[in-house]
């Protein structure tokens, strides 16, 4: 992992996507909806996770960025040097009516290997990390209790130790119009994504 001292001074001015998402027609430059809730996960390509989200009941909008890093307004190219520290994240924005945080974090965990490290498949370097990145203190909570019980779930499995991040999120920069929602836009387009198959018990963890 890069150091913050050693990483690409970045840029001033963001990324802006202005079209409409593709699945739910609604702008992903807009603020949140009131009475929705934000998560952010990083679980390898963000290609095919932000697939898993939108597929997702309850959840209301998707986009892909750059998270975890220290360089300002990354670009992909940049992102894939492992120089600016960022993780491909996906930002969820979801009903917390239709569907929990815990649930959220159920869908993250059984659509990826959060056992591989800086890896997910053939997919190797800092930025393909397994990352949580909660916005508040429940979320932190519920982050920490559902890996707990994954953690032994995936043992008896026999898999190894999860190495996902658990951190404060910090800013997220949102990614080029055409990584977003790319497998609508191509939908024979790459997935490097595969889960290990073992279910995420996270009402044991919730209760």
């Amino acid at each position: 992992m890069v150091s913050a001292d050693r990483a690409l001074k970045g840029r001033l001015n963001a990324i802006v996507v202005e079209r409409p998402h593709l699945v739910f027609a609604n702008s992903m430059l807009a603020p949140t909806p009131d009475g929705t809730e934000t998560a952010y996960v990083a679980m390898g390509c963000f290609w095919g996770a932000e697939r898993k989200f939108w597929e997702l009941p309850g959840v209301v909008s998707t986009c892909v960025g750059y998270q975890g890093g220290y360089t300002p307004n990354p670009n992909y190219q940049e992102v894939c040097t492992g120089e600016t520290g960022h993780a491909e994240a996906v930002k969820v924005v979801f009903d917390p009516t239709r569907v929990s945080y815990a649930e959220i974090l159920r869908c993250f965990y059984e659509s990826h290997n959060p056992t591989q490290g800086n890896r997910q498949g053939a997919d190797i370097g800092t930025q393909y990390r397994s990352a949580i990145y909660y916005v508040n203190e429940s979320q932190a909570d519920i982050a920490r209790r559902v890996t707990a019980s994954y953690a032994v779930t995936l043992r008896d499995a026999g898999y190894g130790d999860i190495t996902t991040e658990i951190a404060l999120a910090g800013p997220f920069y949102m990614a080029e119009e055409y990584h977003q929602q790319y497998l609508i836009a191509n939908p024979n387009g790459y997935c490097g994504l595969g889960g290990t198959g073992v279910s995420c018990p996270v009402g044991l963890a919730t209760n």
